[in-house]
């Protein structure tokens, strides 16, 4: 099949940006796509990452007029030269300019967008999304949003990579169980009770042990804020908020002995997934929306970078799951803290299954798993041959 030309959108940015992080978006796609072949050109002096940081709508709109009148002109020079068959995005509604979307598509170019935290941003889907062809989303619990919003959509893995070096599975077994992550009271309160059930597990990541601000006196921009957002998420949304600011947090002597302090960025990050003898995941989040005990869970990127890497992988089971991989098999996964602690007890017992599941894991997700299955998705259901 012909390979595609790609214009590419994917939080590029021109200097380092003080928001959630960004940039290893661009090296996974841009690796990703022209390892399956494709070209991908992008704007170059545009900073995408950003539109992420304003929180003036004023300010907002400046950035998002000036960066898509340059991505326009750049566009059309770029395809007085040579065809684009694609515009591949990943946008905040915020960073959505839908004039320039209806633009690009009046010149032929079919406009895809893909979001990774639907479930968690949203309850329905932004106005601004309405104008793309195709909409690439990886919750399978966010279909239902796109369905009912009458968009067109595939449902396809988030966009993971890994060097061709890192694509190993008979590794050392140099740490014991490890979480990755930063820290926040879901993974807390998780990790927690999971460790006084006699886990032992290593914590790396920022923010671990230490100990919560205390809140002062509400102020009257404070209260001004609430009822804005109980305009904006209900009265219970803003019940749970109220009750969280009084609910005390896991006090950081339940980690003692278990954070460990170097960085796990980079070749750190790979060497500790790959090395550890068992590799953790946590799919639960902090949100408003749903009880405390009772937290909602999505399949993460993680959930495709570790078994890639061949990590023997435990995760928390998340809606979805059971399509990508055949769980007990290719990777195990838990329900609760009591579950998580049953599996790490076995799975360090049974080194021929550690072994089985980083082999088989692995061989998955690099044979269905990859940006170029998921191009190969988008151009069948675009019609684009």
């Amino acid at each position: 099949m012909k390979p595609l030309r790609i214009f590419l959108i994917c939080q590029q940015a021109l200097r380092p940006h003080a928001v959630p992080a960004y940039s290893f978006w661009e090296t996974y796609f841009k690796n990703a796509l022209t390892e399956a072949g494709h070209a991908w050109a992008e704007a170059g002096q545009v900073d995408w990452a950003e539109g992420l940081t304003f929180p003036d709508r004023a300010a907002g709109e400046q950035w998002r007029s000036r960066t898509w009148e340059r991505t326009l002109n750049e566009l059309a020079e770029l395809r007085r030269r040579q065809p684009i068959d694609l515009l591949l995005a990943y946008l905040y509604p915020n960073q959505v300019d839908t004039a320039a979307i209806g633009q690009i598509r009046d010149w032929g170019i079919p406009c895809v967008n893909f979001f990774c935290d639907n479930v968690r941003e949203f309850t329905d889907v932004p106005e601004e999304y309405r104008p793309f062809d195709l909409h690439w989303v990886p919750e399978f619990e966010a279909l239902g949003m796109y369905h009912r919003a009458g968009l067109p959509y595939v449902h396809a893995p988030m966009p993971a990579w890994v060097p061709p070096a890192q694509r190993t599975c008979d590794h050392p077994e140099n740490f014991g169980v490890t979480f990755i992550g930063s820290v926040d009271e879901q993974r807390e309160a998780l990790l927690c009770e999971a460790l006084r059930l006699g886990a032992r597990i290593e914590i790396r990541g920022r923010g671990w042990g230490a100990q919560p601000a205390r809140r002062g006196t509400p102020s009257t921009h404070t209260l001004r804020n609430q009822l804005s957002f109980t305009r904006r998420h209900g009265l219970r949304a803003l019940s749970r908020k109220v009750i969280s600011k009084f609910r005390r947090r896991v006090s950081s002597d339940c980690f003692a002995g278990h954070i460990r302090e170097q960085p796990v960025s980079g070749d750190d990050y790979a060497r500790v997934t790959q090395q550890s003898r068992i590799t953790l995941g946590i799919n639960r989040y902090p949100s408003l929306r749903y009880a405390f005990n009772r937290p909602h869970k999505y399949s993460r990127l993680r959930d495709l970078e570790a078994p890639m890497m061949g990590a023997c992988y435990l995760t928390e089971n998340a809606p979805g799951l059971d399509l990508l991989y055949d769980l007990g098999q290719e990777i195990e996964v838990y329900e609760t803290a009591g579950e998580l602690v049953e599996k790490i007890e076995r799975l360090s017992a049974d080194p021929a299954k550690r072994r089985q599941l980083r082999r088989q894991g692995q061989r998955r997700a690099l044979s269905d798993h990859t940006v170029g299955k998921s191009i190969q998705h988008i151009r069948s259901a675009l019609g684009i041959i």
